[in-house]
């Protein structure tokens, strides 16, 4: 124990002795401990601004020696904290002392660059029960989708169904690295029924809460084989997993004898095109199939699942209520995400976020085509070029951002720190 700890050991001692005292009498606004959070994500302070934020780790001696006492000489703290990143103690102290506990999480469309890359996102999810990917529990989210009177906002409904027309037709994601390809000459001709087998990364918690049995990529390329013994199978690796940004996954190439493995990052939107029917385990990007009217099959428990929307595998009995695509688009991306604009610095509607991530995406591309113009000329770091780009998103830098309208479709950044 070195002499910081020492000396945060004794105000710890002091604060909860002081504590009865102080706990109705503090002043000033409220205090959100942030748990968890990696170091570059320090967005989460303007995610918050209606409290004065403090970032610890998400361990045992952090939260007993420095979080602990200060909530408890605090009765307008609460705690916030990533994912599931933390000792599970935290949430029953909480629980005990009734401080608001509340999960994080990235929402549905993140970002251009994956999150593995420290991109910022221009969505997140706040969940008081749990996070939306765990299917042990029941998630704000899933509340919602239980119980919410989608019949008597018909106003919501409308929104969903724009909402839906908007995200095809804008071709965006959660992640927005890939590339546009030729998905015919990729697929070749269509003579029989086309399946797509949608990768995650393993080891996720979205797999490891969404799943109730042990399976990985190559299990689901496997199980949609054969159940489709006359199907053509194609199977779409994770981003993460094709740009190497994430260890310790099963190899595609070892289910090549099953499926066709895309051995590049394509978009999504191109990947559904011809597809009949696609197999998931948890992905998001089963829901993303389901907008566009294709069957989808899930092997785990994602949130749209149960719903009687999907084909589903694992079932969830607290799931009663039937829900369509609508209701569900409505409830996950309207009523239960949250959207931020980084460098207006304020809350934002979904169908504002949408609009925002397609100019960002588009400001990415035209600054990746003129670094690769510029790199036959000279020699220069044509990656470094994109990232400032996409560094607009960032919301520890500030922009003032010129929309130049002389056609030139040129992006002009002043200021930039």
């Amino acid at each position: 124990m070195n002499a910081t700890d020492v000396r945060q050991l004794l105000n710890s001692v002091l604060l909860y002795g002081i504590s009865p005292l102080k706990r109705w009498t503090r002043p000033g606004k409220p205090t959100a401990f942030v748990l968890g959070l990696s170091t570059w994500k320090d967005f989460i302070t303007y995610w918050l601004p209606q409290y004065d934020v403090v970032r610890k780790p998400a361990t045992r001696w952090q939260f007993w020696t420095f979080v602990a006492p200060r909530i408890l000489s605090n009765r307008k703290a609460a705690v916030y904290v990533w994912g599931f990143k933390h000792p599970p103690a935290i949430k029953s102290f909480c629980k005990t002392f009734g401080i608001p506990f509340t999960r994080m999480e990235d929402g549905f469309i993140r970002s251009v660059a994956l999150g593995a890359t420290k991109a910022p996102p221009l969505s997140l999810c706040f969940d008081s029960r749990s996070l939306y990917f765990d299917a042990t529990t029941g998630s704000d989210l899933e509340a919602i989708l239980q119980s919410y009177d989608f019949q008597s906002d018909p106003q919501l409904i409308e929104r969903a169904k724009a909402g839906i027309s908007a995200l095809i037709n804008s071709r965006l994601s959660k992640y927005n690295t890939s590339r546009d390809a030729d998905i015919a000459a990729i697929y070749g001709p269509q003579t029989r029924k086309r399946i797509l087998v949608v990768g995650q990364v393993e080891g996720d918690a979205s797999l490891q809460l969404g799943c109730d049995r042990p399976i990985n990529n190559n299990d689901l390329v496997l199980i949609a084989a054969r159940e489709n013994p006359d199907a053509q199978i194609i199977y779409k690796p994770h981003p993460e997993v094709l740009h190497g940004t994430r260890a310790g996954q099963t190899s595609p190439y070892a289910v090549k004898g099953f499926a066709q493995v895309l051995d590049q990052d394509i978009t999504l939107a191109d990947a559904f095109q011809t597809i009949d029917h696609v197999y998931t385990i948890t992905s998001l990007s089963g829901f993303e199939a389901l907008i566009r009217g294709i069957k989808v099959t899930c092997v785990g428990a994602p949130f749209y699942s149960g719903w009687g929307a999907t084909d589903d595998r694992q079932p969830v009995p607290r799931r009663t209520a039937k829900r369509s695509v609508e209701e569900i688009f409505a409830a996950a991306y309207i009523l239960y995400a949250k959207y931020y604009d980084p460098i207006m610095r304020k809350e934002i509607t979904f169908e504002e976020a949408l609009s925002l991530l397609g100019w960002m995406k588009e400001r990415a591309q035209i600054a990746n085509e003129q670094s690769r113009e510029m790199s036959d000329a000279v020699d220069i770091d044509r990656a470094a070029i994109v990232r400032q780009v996409l560094d607009i998103l960032a919301p520890t830098k500030q922009f003032d951002v010129e929309n130049d309208e002389n056609k030139t479709g040129q992006l002009n950044l002043v200021g930039l720190k």
